[in-house]
């Protein structure tokens, strides 16, 4: 009796170690432009959750941004979404999910999506206008000390496609990288042209990054740090 006992006890301290994992949703619906690389991000995020510790979903379907489904995810990530991609009644699920506290991640062009939707332009905190053709630029880094960037370069030499960026709310968020035209041609946000940045909004969290237009960059440790970084924040609301 009193080793049954003995091996229950144990049994219940040790499952009161045991910690939910937190989950993720990869949303990856195009209803404009389609990137080839989608699957690569996909793939680099199941593996940073598997080394990391979370879970990852992915779909491609929005009938699943309802009050209920969104419940079981600790953050969405907009991956490379484009176009009108949430009916009326999904945006409404998406809203109070992240204004009562879940977390928002978007990668690349999900600044090229819900361009009728006021409240998303103010979440992913600029929209896409333009871009020139794909080549390499400089990125400085604004703070060093994020959980997104303390791990890069004060300078970081990167190959992606920069974007140009409209209806900017760049006075509301916290930029953590911006992209030295000199070091390109096209860019047309002046000499102060941010590429990622993070806030809250109300009790939630939203981090964007404008990296991750290529294969490449799913397979770049420096990005996946930096979007783990994204994630991580998005999740926890962690900074450092």
């Amino acid at each position: 009796m009193k080793k049954y006992l003995f091996v229950s006890v144990i049994t219940i301290i040790s499952l009161s170690f045991v910690r939910k994992q937190p989950k993720v949703l990869v949303f990856s619906l195009t209803k404009g432009f389609h990137h080839q690389s989608i699957p690569k991000g996909i793939l680099a995020i199941q593996q940073l959750g598997a080394e990391h510790h979370f879970l990852v979903d992915t779909s491609t379907n929005s009938e699943v941004f309802t009050k209920e489904n969104l419940k079981h995810y600790n953050a969405v990530i907009f991956l490379n979404t484009t176009g009108d991609v949430l009916n009326d009644e999904q945006e409404s699920a998406f809203k109070n999910y992240i204004e009562n506290g879940g977390g928002y991640v978007g990668i690349h062009a999900a600044s090229d999506t819900e361009y009728d939707w006021p409240w998303y332009n103010e979440l992913v905190g600029a929209y896409f206008k333009s871009h020139p053709k794909q080549q390499e630029a400089i990125i400085k880094v604004n703070d060093a000390n994020f959980v997104a960037t303390k791990h890069l370069p004060a300078t970081w030499k990167h190959f992606d496609e920069w974007y140009n960026f409209k209806s900017t709310q760049f006075d509301k968020v916290h930029v953590l990288l911006s992209v030295d035209e000199k070091t390109y041609s096209g860019g047309e946000n002046g000499d102060d042209h941010p590429i990622s940045w993070y806030h809250n909004v109300e009790k939630g969290r939203a981090f964007y990054t404008a990296l991750g237009q290529t294969d490449e960059s799913y397979t770049d440790p420096l990005f996946l740090q930096h979007l783990l970084g994204g994630i991580e924040y998005a999740i926890t609301g962690k900074t450092k």
